[in-house]
């Protein structure tokens, strides 16, 4: 088994320790982790049909994963009240320590996180998923969906970028709307965030939004050119 399939192997086990989901990605370095025994935080999403339940039949398995004063002062009823009312509809468990790995995962109602990828209600998720992810669970094909996302990304994308730009500057772009009004990009987070993510992702990058890219070249709405590295030059036409 090479690395890679270890990898997805041991991600996939998680799922075991916790109530089924629906839905469930892994996103940011695990992605292109050469090492799969290297000590990086994993990230995961989840999508259920019914946090509600979903909480209180995972604070009967995995307690700990919770801050102990909302397991004491409401439990599963104030978990999902406090994402509802207070969040964008997502609660995190971070810091959660599993089989020698540290993870955090975040939870979301299935309605929520559909609404989300098709009307960028809130702009989290859907923010998300217009950057590489690996789907573990899609049972509502959610992959198919994020289409409409990932389309409305390089629209965006194009408004807000010159008449001519590299492909490198488009998928930098499509990566920084998701932080367009995160006061973390002005103060503790790295500048260089962005373009980090694109050059060390930028094959899955291409993978994805290659169709949406053919689709304008092929109605003269976009023109290619090779450049001396292999990156593509782009003209808006």
């Amino acid at each position: 088994m090479d690395n890679k399939d270890t990898t997805h192997s041991h991600l996939l086990s998680f799922l075991n320790a916790i109530p089924p989901v629906d839905f469930c990605c892994v996103y940011g370095s695990t992605l292109h982790s050469t090492d799969p025994g290297k000590s990086t935080m994993v990230d995961y999403i989840l999508g259920v049909s019914d946090p509600l339940q979903w909480h209180s039949e995972n604070l009967k398995m995995n307690a700990d994963h919770y801050a102990s004063w909302m397991v004491l002062l409401g439990g599963a009823k104030l978990i999902t009240n406090v994402a509802d009312k207070l969040g964008v509809g997502v609660h995190f468990n971070p810091y959660v320590t599993w089989n020698n790995k540290m993870l955090k995962y975040g939870v979301v109602r299935m309605h929520d996180l559909i609404q989300d990828i098709l009307n960028w209600e809130s702009f989290y998720l859907s923010g998300r998923l217009q950057k590489p992810v690996n789907m573990l669970v899609d049972n509502l094909d959610i992959e198919t969906i994020n289409s409409v996302n990932l389309r409305a990304a390089v629209s965006a994308a194009l408004l807000l970028l010159p008449p001519k730009f590299t492909e490198e500057d488009l998928y930098a772009k499509i990566c920084s709307l998701s932080y367009m009004g995160d006061v973390r990009m002005l103060f503790a987070e790295d500048r260089n965030k962005v373009k980090k993510i694109v050059q060390g992702q930028f094959d899955l990058f291409q993978s994805m939004y290659k169709p949406f890219l053919e689709e304008y070249e092929g109605k003269d709405f976009l023109r290619f050119s090779s450049s001396k590295n292999q990156l593509a030059n782009i003209s808006q036409v």
